[in-house]
């Protein structure tokens, strides 16, 4: 027994017993922590399917995917007036007042 004793004295003054070991099972276990804090985002996340019928009723209108494409989008963009423009500043979070709405 007291060799025992006087073996793990000399193991535990070395530095890599003190500072290693330590180290290695804060890596090793912190991985492990993550990992199920991280499946705890996908396990409980709200996850909903919206349905195109659920947009109509709130006044969202969803564009059929053949409607929209890359060419009229494109077309779009062209006919957009980017020489006349005015730069507006946005409120600060400790401005109260509203800007005028841009046309």
């Amino acid at each position: 027994m007291e060799s025992f004793i006087r073996s793990f004295d000399k193991l535990r003054k070395q530095k890599s017993f003190k500072y290693g070991l330590p180290f290695l099972i804060l890596m090793v276990g912190g991985s492990f922590g993550l990992r199920e804090f991280t499946q705890l985002r996908y396990k409980f996340g709200k996850k909903q399917v919206i349905k195109p019928e659920e947009l109509e009723e709130q006044g969202i209108d969803m564009k059929k995917p053949g409607e929209v494409t890359l060419e009229s989008e494109f077309n779009k963009i062209i006919a957009l007036d980017i020489d006349n423009w005015e730069n507006v500043r946005g409120p600060r979070p400790w401005e109260k007042e509203t800007l005028p709405k841009v046309t």
